[in-house]
């Protein structure tokens, strides 16, 4: 196991419990399944699911949904896998099967919990108390979805770090359809690298989009700020979460994010979403220039470009040439 991890497995924690902790004092723990979309793992997952197993909220089960099973058997050949991990399900589906919005909500529709969480195989617990935090919220009938605050990597990149923090600020908040006209795309910005759901809302709501390329939970979560719901971002809750992409990367991930704009524009439409990566480049410059590595700037600049390109061609993906699509989307299987 990778050094960068595996102190994370290093220290124990108090006894699970029925009953946690929020802001407004001890709530009830009611059934929690967690749901994991993975593809080529590697030795991360065994570092997630033993700090999964350390939460002090108790988990019903956890759901793997593993993309070609070929990527999984090696990780766990040679391996006690079956035999630690008691309460986790796998399901191997194919690359072509595979969809961002339908995989997920395939399998919720495995589980019969209260409230479901939603996790990347990529994503590690800080602390034990991930998902009391993460379902207080909810439990305190505050928001109908929770998500966590995803803290830099050990071997994040220093611009991307400030990327997280930008994203993920120490301060907790819920928001609502009020929000709207101050906040715009802000408003609904959640993401299912960690988040938690309540299921009756979910349910009621009609659950994941079928089909997307990209944004299946921001989609969602304007669902329920139209619904009249609310979303808390739950600061104190904390996963380990970066990239350290290249500028094609960025561009293939924000080509897809413009597509999904653009398929998607009663969720994405009429709300302000440039000013945001504005910006986000200015205070990575001036925080590039802080921590004395002004010439990083250039770097930024590149790799802000290409997010901006590929942001604008996802947005305009139908007048191009279909091999072109493709060539610049990051999901190639979603366009067979």
């Amino acid at each position: 196991m990778s050094k960068s991890w595996s102190f994370f497995l290093m220290s124990g924690s108090r006894r699970k419990s029925e009953r946690c902790f929020g802001e407004k004092g001890e709530f009830q723990v009611k059934k929690t399944d967690v749901i994991i979309p993975v593809y080529k793992p590697d030795k991360r997952l065994f570092v997630l699911l033993d700090l999964l197993e350390r939460q002090t909220v108790r988990i019903n089960r956890i759901f793997l949904v593993n993309t070609e099973q070929i990527y999984f058997d090696r990780l766990i050949i040679g391996t006690d896998f079956w035999q630690r991990y008691k309460n986790v399900s796998v399901r191997h589906i194919s690359r072509r099967e595979f969809d961002h919005g339908n995989t997920r909500r395939c399998a919720v529709a495995e589980s019969d919990s209260d409230y479901f969480v939603m996790m990347t195989d990529d994503a590690i617990p800080a602390d034990e108390y991930l998902l009391e935090r993460l379902l207080a919220p909810l439990a305190e009938k505050k928001a109908a979805m929770s998500y966590a605050r995803q803290l830099p990597a050990p071997d994040c990149g220093v611009i991307e770090r400030f990327t997280r923090d930008f994203n993920y600020p120490d301060q907790s908040v819920v928001k609502s359809a009020k929000d709207l006209p101050v906040l715009g795309i802000k408003t609904f910005f959640a993401s299912n690298v960690c988040a938690a759901y309540d299921r009756a809302v979910y349910d009621r709501l009609g659950g994941f989009v079928k089909r997307t390329i990209f944004n299946e939970d921001m989609i969602y979560a304007r669902k329920l700020i139209d619904a009249g719901e609310s979303i808390a971002y739950a600061a104190h809750a904390q996963v380990f979460h970066s990239h350290n992409y290249s500028a094609f990367q960025q561009f293939r991930r924000n080509f897809d994010l413009g597509v999904s704009h653009a398929q998607f524009p009663d969720i994405f439409g009429g709300v302000k979403t440039e000013g945001e990566g504005i910006r986000l480049v200015k205070g990575t410059c001036s925080y590039l220039v802080k921590e004395g590595k002004p010439w990083l700037i250039l770097k930024l600049f590149f790799h802000s470009g290409c997010k901006y390109l590929g942001f604008f061609l996802g947005k305009r993906y139908q007048k191009l040439p279909w091999r072109m699509v493709r060539q610049c989307s990051m999901n190639r299987e979603y366009w067979k």
